[in-house]
């Protein structure tokens, strides 16, 4: 019967009808997809705004802490007491001894009582499971805020990654231009015999290469539309536009210097106030593991309505109501557990030295991550400037080598070696105007402080 869901050999695949069965399963289990425009020109803000909406992940940490709300309600139950309403009907006939002979007995007994439960003293117990499912409800809620954190910075890396995409396109149909005006003198040198076979063909090569250059980041440019897609929960295979790099204002200087950024981090980042959450629950794990050093006062009571009859044989039969209670009250001290107490103790002091060391790894990892992003957007506004200036060399470079090439004074060798370093400017600038983007993004990310500024480079 289960052999069926076991493969027979390590050496095949396993196929079965129980996979016909889940793939179908599966192919009906399609969520829900968003519908984008393709006219509509999206920005930044509106993808995010549909990622938050829709992306599975933040959904997912969300009814994580929901779990959390339900388990610290569960735990406040126990410091009130517990209230049970109920009937009991009962009949039987028994033989009982009655002096020195047995006698048959019949009785019916109907009740119904309420019976009440409650911990009068626990040493507290009880309040530190509280606060434990309290802190861990806090966590729960941090590790919901960081969840949206990440996905605010997959959108806009997504999103940048899309513009670079999207501006090497225009960039390398820009070379494909220039190659082929390039590919075209030389034609026309070529048939007022002024330029060679060779030279001919190596400016027709280059038209080429450019041509092979553009396939390619249109192809860099679909599978960047894809990615982008599935985060905000559309198919991949949607075609959408958004604002090209031109659109936007490039920032040109980070609004504060590596030792404020890290100070920043240290009070915003999310997963770093979860981590204190997780200590402070681990303390109150200790706490409730020694409070069960301490007895424990328990109090139970019933009141009820009782119905009885009964008869013996040979004596006729008898009947009573009435009300009846009982109540107890209870000590409990355990004084001897062969040390499973003293176990529990070191175990939940374990558990909260642990968190307190993944606390100082974690302090020292988001110092590392903010400094490291913000080396990489000043050295991204630096290699801005840079490529500015290149691509305003570089075109003069182009224009002047391909008007001389035109008037005999520079060779085609010259004019190809020009338009190469043009081609690698544009792609440059693209890049750098990206990258000041996309490294502001990581500093606000590693920093926290996306979840409260969400500051985009407006247009």
């Amino acid at each position: 019967m289960f052999a069926q869901d076991l493969p027979d050999r390590p050496e095949r695949p396993w196929f079965t009808g129980a996979e016909a069965n889940i793939s179908r399963q599966a192919e009906q289990s399609k969520r829900e997809e968003l519908t984008l425009g393709r006219e509509k020109k999206y920005t930044l803000p509106e993808l995010i705004d549909f990622a938050e909406a829709h992306n599975p992940e933040t959904r997912e940490a969300w009814q994580t802490a929901r779990q959390r709300m339900a388990a610290l309600h569960i735990a406040q139950s126990a410091l009130y007491p517990a209230l049970d309403v109920g009937f009991t009907a009962l009949t039987n006939r028994n033989g009982v001894l009655l002096y020195n002979t047995f006698v048959i007995q019949q009785l019916g007994i109907g009740e119904v009582a309420a019976k009440l439960n409650y911990t009068l003293f626990d040493a507290n117990g009880r309040v530190d499971q509280v606060a434990q499912q309290r802190n861990l409800l806090r966590a729960a809620s941090f590790s919901f805020n960081d969840a949206h954190r990440q996905l605010l910075f997959k959108v806009m890396h997504a999103y940048y990654l899309l513009l670079d995409a999207k501006g090497e396109r225009v960039a390398a149909e820009s070379n494909l231009t220039s190659a082929q005006s390039v590919s075209d003198a030389t034609q026309a040198r070529f048939d007022n015999g002024l330029a060679t076979l060779p030279d001919l063909s190596e400016a027709k090569s280059t038209a080429a290469q450019a041509n092979y250059e553009l396939q390619l980041r249109i192809g860099n440019e679909r599978k960047a539309t894809g990615y982008l897609a599935t985060l905000v929960t559309a198919p991949a295979d949607t075609t959408f536009d958004v604002q090209s790099i031109d659109e936007l204002t490039i920032p040109t200087t980070l609004s504060a210097d590596g030792h404020e950024l890290i100070e920043v981090a240290l009070k915003e980042r999310p997963d770093l106030l979860r981590q204190f959450s997780s200590i402070d629950a681990a303390k109150s794990g200790v706490r409730e593991a020694r409070s069960r050093y301490y007895p424990t006062v328990n109090f139970s009571g019933s009141l009820g309505e009782l119905r009885a009859w009964g008869l013996q044989s040979a004596q006729p039969g008898a009947y009573a109501t009435g009300r009846v209670y009982d109540a107890e009250l209870t000590l409990n001290w355990n004084v001897f557990d062969g040390n499973r107490r003293r176990s529990q103790v070191r175990e939940a002091e374990a558990a909260q030295k642990r968190e307190e060391e993944t606390l100082r790894g974690l302090r020292d990892r988001i110092e590392s991550e903010v400094w490291q992003a913000f080396v990489d957007a000043d050295t991204a506004f630096r290699q801005r400037e840079a490529a500015t200036a290149l691509l305003r060399a570089s075109q003069d470079s182009y224009d002047q080598s391909l008007e001389s090439y035109k008037y005999g004074v520079r060779n085609i060798v010259d004019v190809l070696a020009a338009q190469r370093q043009l081609a690698a400017a544009r792609f440059e600038d693209v890049s750098s105007r990206v990258a000041v983007l996309d490294s502001l993004a990581q500093v606000s990310y590693r920093t926290g402080e996306l979840l409260r500024t969400r500051e985009v480079p407006k247009p």
